[in-house]
């Protein structure tokens, strides 16, 4: 099995771009500091094993010292194959713990016939994981959402939920108790789909209960891959106003305090923008990153 630190000739050319991307997004949040213990959530998926072989390489090459603990839950799914992740991580000889909860029978039992068990299961998996966290003592835990799924997130919230909200790279756990990480943040879904093509990850499908899949948010998926075909940029453009909000021109009166506003304010703003759309597009002229080396 290859070392992901010094990927193959035939490799390294899908992986540098999204090692790249995931420097910048490290750098820009200060995702991972000097001493941290950064727990990889490995579901078995592409996402997840591309996370690990990004965080394995910059372990090696990056001037930050930290370490990687690969965790996978097996939930008790039907016909979960229990020897693919402790064999690929160990052959890898990364650090790994396998937790094994039965989630999966109170699933099942919970969720009413016909509906998606992904929102249950997503919060027994995710409190387990917290729990783990704090018991080796991590000090990040790191997701494998990706470029795609943040901008999923945002048009999911902004067409069903009337919420102008996306995935954070970087935000504190629900328990209080740890730091969640998004390294793959800036990295669109493209190339993680070509890495994990050529480096033949063993896949785990994330169908084996049976749930059906999230039908809104497939057409979303859609619609983002439609605009990406015709438009190439687009996407990381929407990205990219992700981290260039103008407050006041919006319409959330607590972002914004639009009541004190008079004719004479303290400090103006312009009432008709010059409408400017430059050309460079997000991550394009992106300079080398301390984290790389």
């Amino acid at each position: 099995m290859s070392d992901p630190a010094a990927p193959a000739p035939d490799l390294s050319r899908l992986f540098q771009p999204i090692v790249k991307g995931v420097g910048q997004a490290i750098g820009d949040y200060r995702m991972i500091e000097n001493g941290d213990r950064v727990m990889v959530c490995l579901s078995g998926g592409k996402d997840s094993y591309t996370l690990l072989d990004v965080l394995l390489h910059l372990q090696k090459k990056a001037p930050v010292d930290f370490e990687v603990v690969a965790v996978n839950l097996d939930q008790g799914q039907p016909g979960f194959p229990k020897d693919v992740l402790p064999r690929y991580l160990t052959a890898l000889g990364v650090r790994h713990d396998i937790l094994t909860e039965d989630t999966y029978s109170v699933v099942k039992e919970k969720t009413p016939e016909g509906k998606t068990t992904c929102a249950l299961c997503s919060r027994l998996r995710r409190g387990i994981l917290y729990r783990h966290a704090r018991e080796i003592g991590a000090t990040k835990i790191a997701l494998g959402h990706h470029r795609d799924d943040i901008l999923e997130t945002l048009f999911m919230n902004l067409f069903f939920g009337a919420r102008l909200k996306a995935m954070p790279p970087k935000l504190q756990s629900d328990d209080g108790a740890n730091v969640v990480i998004r390294p793959l943040a800036y990295v669109p879904e493209a190339q993680v789909i070509r890495y994990a093509q050529a480096r033949a990850f063993p896949i785990i499908p994330c169908n084996l209960c049976g749930s059906q899949e999230n039908l809104q948010r497939r057409v979303v998926g859609e619609m983002l891959e439609g605009w990406e075909r015709e438009h190439p940029g687009r996407l990381n453009n929407i990205l990219r106003a992700l981290t260039r909000v103008t407050p006041s021109h919006l319409l959330d009166r607590d972002l914004f305090d639009f009541a004190s506003l008079s004719v004479t304010p303290a400090e103006g703003d312009t009432a008709f923008d010059h409408e400017s759309y430059p050309d460079r597009e997000f991550l394009a002229d992106l300079g080398e990153m301390p984290m790389l080396g």
